[in-house]
């Protein structure tokens, strides 16, 4: 295959891991937009209004109890199986899950049982998307050149915001559309209905996906590990646990900003729309911003931007919630973008920095279990805690503090200690049976015949 070729599939891939993932993030940020808005109201019409958000928000974050689960699941299918089939299921469970939801009646209609019904359905959106992150962007990374892995990867980060973009303006044109009464009886489930359609156009995209390369000589050389997790927490604890910390920084910055920034907003000073508005304009501008800095991850390494961008949102977080002070939805709009500098610098290069930690027979195992425990302690928690402490303190500081804490804490764990600094082979650090504490070179130099069985001499061929 000529370059040009190589080049096409590459791209072909990342638009077709991008299509997926936007899908599987719209349905996922439905719900959060829904649990902003009116989640409240219809299952938890018995509550004062602080209550119904925060039950609201705890059903919320029931996906991210899921999702650890989704990463085990399906990054175990993922590494025995394949990374196709993975990411067809978790497209479909996502979109059952998230089409049912449109149809459960509220808590006037069948009580108790509408809550119950809701929070089933969220736990399976969960585990789908624990176990979509890490095969999205383990497809793209795999059909990538060394010194375009961060580039492309950028591609799939920008699905959540993609996705967020679409849910936010679908609730946009639905609340412009319909009254109060007609938005909280039937108009919320619009968006939910509608992904059918986005799910079927997924699927298709989906199934024309050609298997990653990678994988495909794991297969060939018979190198498919029996039980991944075992391997995973057996010789990776420690690079699981980098990127767990990395994630949990990055949930942080991402809920506060969109979820509790929507609800907050929403109730200081601004409309349910002009709130939307800005989240809108803040997700196109990440979008720009992250695939730039994934850009330039390949050309400066991940390490540097990635702290950088840490500091960055530890420092802007204070006038982005000082923001709201002002009532004032340009200063609004301006305070946002600022922080998300930083943030678009972290997001951007976290995909290829997950990626090159781990041998391939593991990958999409290590990447998930990693990603989903710091997404399940940085965003399971944070639209909760956050509003009950503007609740329990009437001050926007505890929030300021608890966003600042988060990126600084990033910031000072070592992402080379996992692989962040740079474009490298994938799967640097590999446990080879009855070989421990070798680095790449020295594990590869082991083995330097043709024909050799080693994990890494497809890369390094």
């Amino acid at each position: 295959m000529g370059a040009k070729d190589s080049t096409s599939q590459v791209r072909r891939v990342g638009l077709a891991s991008l299509m997926g993932t936007t899908i599987e993030y719209y349905d996922f940020f439905v719900y959060g937009t829904a649990a902003a808005l009116v989640f409240g109201q219809v299952f938890f019409p018995d509550s004062d209004p602080l209550t119904g958000a925060l039950l609201s928000f705890a059903t919320f974050g029931v996906a991210f109890v899921a999702r650890p689960l989704g990463g085990v699941l399906f990054g175990h299918f993922g590494d025995r199986v394949g990374r196709k089939a993975a990411l067809v299921t978790t497209l479909l469970m996502m979109g059952v899950a998230t089409v049912a939801i449109g149809f459960i009646p509220s808590y006037a209609a069948i009580g108790v049982a509408a809550p119950l019904l809701l929070v089933a359905l969220r736990f399976v959106q969960g585990v789908a998307l624990g176990g979509e992150y890490g095969g999205a962007v383990l497809m793209t990374v795999e059909h990538s050149p060394p010194d375009r892995r961060g580039f492309y990867s950028s591609w799939v980060q920008t699905g959540a915001q993609f996705g967020l973009i679409i849910a936010n303006v679908v609730y946009l044109v639905i609340g412009s559309v319909t009254s109060d009464a007609q938005f909280l009886s039937w108009g919320w489930r619009v968006p939910f209905w509608l992904s059918a359609l986005l799910v079927i156009l997924g699927l298709i995209i989906r199934l024309r996906l050609e298997e990653s390369p990678e994988f495909k000589a794991l297969k060939e050389s018979k190198e498919i590990v029996p039980a991944p997790v075992v391997v995973v927490l057996r010789n990776h604890i420690r690079e699981v646990l980098l990127i767990a910390g990395a994630a949990v920084g990055n949930s942080v910055t991402f809920y506060a900003a969109t979820v509790f920034g929507l609800s907050y907003g929403s109730t200081h000073g601004f409309t349910r729309n002009q709130m939307l508005t800005v989240i809108i304009i803040a997700a196109v501008f990440v979008i720009v911003g992250s695939i730039l800095m994934g850009a330039l991850s390949d050309r400066f390494g991940r390490k540097r931007i990635f702290v950088i961008g840490n500091l960055a949102i530890a420092v802007t977080v204070f006038p982005w919630m000082l923001s709201f002070g002002t009532e004032n939805l340009a200063v609004v709009i301006a305070a946002y973008l600022v922080m998300l500098v930083g943030y678009s610098m972290t997001w951007g290069t976290i995909g290829v920095f997950f990626s090159e930690v781990f041998d391939g027979a593991v990958r999409y195992t290590g990447l998930s279990i990693g990603f989903t425990i710091g997404v399940i302690v940085g965003g399971a928690a944070t639209p909760l805690v956050l509003t009950k402490l503007v609740d329990q303190f009437s001050s926007a500081v505890p929030v300021m503090l608890w966003v600042t804490g988060a990126a600084v804490l990033r910031a000072l764990r070592d992402p080379d200690a996992a692989g962040g600094s740079g474009p490298r082979p994938l799967g640097a650090r590999l446990s080879v049976p009855g070989v421990t504490g070798l680095d790449h070179e020295s594990e590869h130099h082991l083995e330097t015949s043709k024909g050799s069985n080693h994990p890494c001499c497809r890369s390094c061929s």
